[in-house]
């Protein structure tokens, strides 16, 4: 199974690309050992959508067949760090072909363009900078591999 974190818009250099990239690369090392393909960062361009049904559509567009979605949204479910690594040890044993977590553009997105087995999750209420979101979801992708692994990263 891949893991695949996809947002909006292209990350630039600094401090929060450097971040998204040391996380994904540390989950990349791991993923292999634990029975997953790979572990990758795609960014859509969303500038010459129209509309958030246009930008909804581009970002779930051309995504693997038996792929589960997960978006990112405010009034997605909390989930604890140990929840997401149990719920991707069920996808993968299941025998889905990708976990993807979606990242929508500055309006979310339009909910009758998602695929109905979306599952919304949350990093909280707030409203979070998109680019703090990619490290935030980077690092929780690599915390779900640590816990698999059973390294002490993770502490209750």
């Amino acid at each position: 199974m891949k893991l695949i974190l996809r947002a909006g818009g292209t990350m630039r250099s600094g401090p929060e690309r450097e971040m998204v990239d040391d996380y994904l690369k540390r989950a990349q090392s791991m993923a292999r050992g634990l029975g997953f393909l790979d572990v990758e960062e795609q960014s859509v361009e969303l500038g010459k959508c129209r509309n958030r049904s246009e930008e909804t559509e581009k970002l779930t567009g051309s995504l693997p067949d038996g792929a589960v979605f997960f978006v990112l949204d405010e009034r997605g479910k909390a989930i604890t760090s140990r929840q997401l690594s149990k719920t991707l040890i069920r996808l993968r044993d299941d025998g889905h072909s990708s976990a993807v977590f979606l990242i929508g553009g500055a309006d979310g997105f339009e909910p009758s363009a998602l695929p109905s087995s979306v599952r919304k999750i949350s990093f909280g209420t707030q409203t979070w900078p998109h680019k703090l979101v990619r490290v935030m979801l980077a690092e929780q992708i690599y915390r779900a591999l640590t816990i698999m692994a059973g390294t002490p990263y993770h502490r209750d």
